[in-house]
């Protein structure tokens, strides 16, 4: 290193160096230019008599996320659910934790809000695992961000790092309105007994049963005889689990756990295969639970390629069961309840579209 005509900062190779104290020990740091490293160091110094500076860390993200992750407790006082930490860790395991250590390289405190945004443009790009045609939801890239905001605050908490990334910064992705489409785009009834026909005779139940129920599928591949389904005279189905990371598990509201009513068609062709207490519904042709991809890939996408409606996933059927109740006269706490929304401000945000139909002429004024 050679000195520079700035005190306590040095010329090392292509970069500068510049040195601080901090707790009677000299301290030093790194910088691209002479005038960023005197920025730096007056900065540095400045923050040590405030009693706010924070060690830079060498830590790549992965190790600190890995670390983070096995030990993480939550941000509230309800702490967190196993298969809520779990549902994190594969987050940061399949693109967090690759992005920042593979794609960019960035160390954990070289992570910067622009960093954030284009993670999230990234992840935006990324193929759905359940639909693999598809690109990741937006609430699914919020959920990355989420789990960023929970990992950065506990590292400024601990001093890994000086500041949280992730505040301030919204994981806003194009609406499909924007993009020229139908947003919660649901089934016409022509569309869906098109595509109900297409669907092989041993897996057609399941599908029907979506459209009437308005089910997850994550609950629908749950759902249990006599446990969830009750067949009698008045038939219900209770919604009570979910399939989360290979496991059943409660549905993350309190609105999640419902009673909805079954149709009586639909009612008589379940008791016509009704199993024993507490098995499930809906299996494979061998008694095992179904798998959401392998359905997809196998049943869903190629029937809906028949039906010309390529663009189906199986949140479509949840969508086309709203349609069909808010067309049947429900009104929007209904639909709410029968959905399992918490807010019926989601109900409304999601599916005003649905119901634009349903306002009926202005012929009634005239008589005012």
């Amino acid at each position: 290193m050679t000195k520079t005509d700035v005190p306590g900062v040095y010329k090392r190779g292509e970069r500068y160096a510049y040195t601080y104290r901090k707790r009677g020990r000299q301290r030093w740091g790194t910088a691209h230019t002479k005038a960023e490293a005197r920025r730096l160091k007056h900065q540095a110094e400045t923050d040590v008599a405030r009693g706010e500076h924070r060690d830079s860390t060498r830590l790549r993200f992965g190790e600190y996320a890995e670390a983070w992750i096995a030990g993480y407790q939550g941000r509230t006082a309800a702490g967190v659910r196993p298969e809520t930490r779990d549902w994190y860790r594969q987050m940061l395991d399949d693109r967090l934790i690759p992005y920042f250590d593979v794609e960019t390289g960035l160390l954990l405190s070289e992570i910067e809000p622009r960093d954030i945004k284009s993670l999230v443009a990234w992840l935006a790009e990324q193929p759905n695992p359940r639909e693999p045609a598809r690109t990741l939801a937006p609430s699914t890239v919020g959920y990355h961000v989420a789990v960023l905001r929970a990992l950065f605050a506990d590292a400024v908490e601990e001093g890994v790092v000086r500041s949280n990334p992730t505040s301030g910064v919204r994981a806003t992705i194009r609406r499909a309105e924007e993009l020229g489409e139908t947003p919660s785009k649901a089934l016409t009834r022509s569309q869906l007994r098109r595509l109900l026909d297409e669907i092989p005779d041993d897996r057609r139940l399941f599908f029907e049963f979506l459209a009437h129920t308005g089910l997850r599928i994550s609950e629908a591949i749950e759902v249990r005889w006599h446990t969830d389904l009750d067949l009698g005279e008045r038939p219900r189905l209770r919604v009570s689990r979910q399939l989360r990371s290979g496991r059943p598990t409660r549905p993350k509201s309190k609105a999640g756990l419902r009673t909805i009513p079954l149709s009586p068609g639909l009612a008589a062709r379940l008791r016509a295969l009704e199993g024993p207490p507490g098995t499930l519904a809906f299996t494979t042709l061998n008694g095992k639970q179904l798998n959401r991809s392998n359905l997809w890939r196998d049943v869903l996408r190629p029937a809906a390629v028949r039906a010309d409606v390529p663009w189906v996933g199986f949140h479509t059927f949840r969508h086309t069961c709203a349609s069909l109740l808010f067309a049947a006269g429900k009104n929007v706490k209904q639909v709410q309840v029968w959905l399992g929304h918490a807010d019926p401000g989601f109900t409304v945000r999601t599916y005003i579209h649905l119901m634009d139909d349903g306002l009926g002429d202005a012929g009634f004024l005239d008589g005012i």
